[in-house]
C-alpha cells in the first residue's frame, strides 16, 4: 500500500513542526513568562468564555475533549508506525466522518492511505472500497483516481460498465 505522497506528507508535517534552537528558547521563555501572570482571587487563571456563561455552572474549567477517536488513531498507528502521532490524530478526525473504524479499514485495505483524505470525496461521489480494484480499461479505479481522474467520472464509467454487462 505504498502511495508516493504519504512519505512527502510525513516529511512536510515534520518540517513544519520542527523548531530551531532559537525558537525552542523563545517558546521556553514565553511559557515561563506566562506562567508568572497572577491568577484570579482564588489563585487560578480565569477560564475562557463569556463570564455570564461560566458563573454558576459548577466547575470553572473546560473539560478536555479528544478530537480524534482513539480507536481510529490506534488503527492508523498499526498501518503507519513511522507517522507522527499528532498527524495521525489530525487525519483520524477526518476519517471519523467516513464512518466507523471497520469502514475506514476497508478503504485502507483497498489501497487508500490513512493519510489520504480524498476517500471522503470518493465516498461522496458514490464509490465504495470494493470499486477501487475494478478495472476501467487498462487501469483500476484507484489508479485512475491517483492520476487525477474525477471520482464522479469513475462512478459514471462504473455505472456504464454495469449497464453494458447487464444488458
Amino acid at each position: 500500500m505504498r502511495d508516493p505522497g504519504v512519505d512527502a506528507v510525513i516529511r512536510q508535517w515534520a518540517a513544519e513542526r520542527e523548531q530551531s534552537a532559537e525558537e525552542q528558547e523563545v517558546h521556553r521563555i514565553a511559557s515561563a513568562w506566562l506562567a508568572e501572570i497572577p491568577g484570579s482571587e482564588a489563585g487560578e487563571a480565569k477560564s475562557p468564555g463569556i463570564p455570564g456563561q461560566r458563573r454558576g455552572t459548577g466547575t470553572a474549567r473546560w473539560a478536555p475533549v479528544d478530537l480524534a477517536d482513539p480507536g481510529f488513531v490506534e488503527a492508523m498507528r498499526e498501518r503507519l508506525p513511522e507517522a507522527p502521532l499528532d498527524l495521525l490524530a489530525a487525519a483520524a478526525g477526518w476519517w471519523q466522518m467516513v464512518g466507523d473504524v471497520e469502514e475506514a479499514e476497508a478503504w485502507w485495505d483497498a489501497g487508500v492511505s490513512p493519510l489520504d483524505q480524498r476517500a471522503l470525496d470518493y465516498r461522496a461521489a458514490g464509490l465504495a472500497p470494493s470499486d477501487l480494484s475494478r478495472r476501467l480499461g487498462p487501469l483500476t479505479v484507484l489508479e485512475h483516481l491517483r492520476r487525477g481522474s474525477a471520482p464522479a467520472w469513475c462512478v459514471a464509467r462504473l455505472a456504464r460498465q454495469r449497464r453494458d454487462v447487464a444488458g
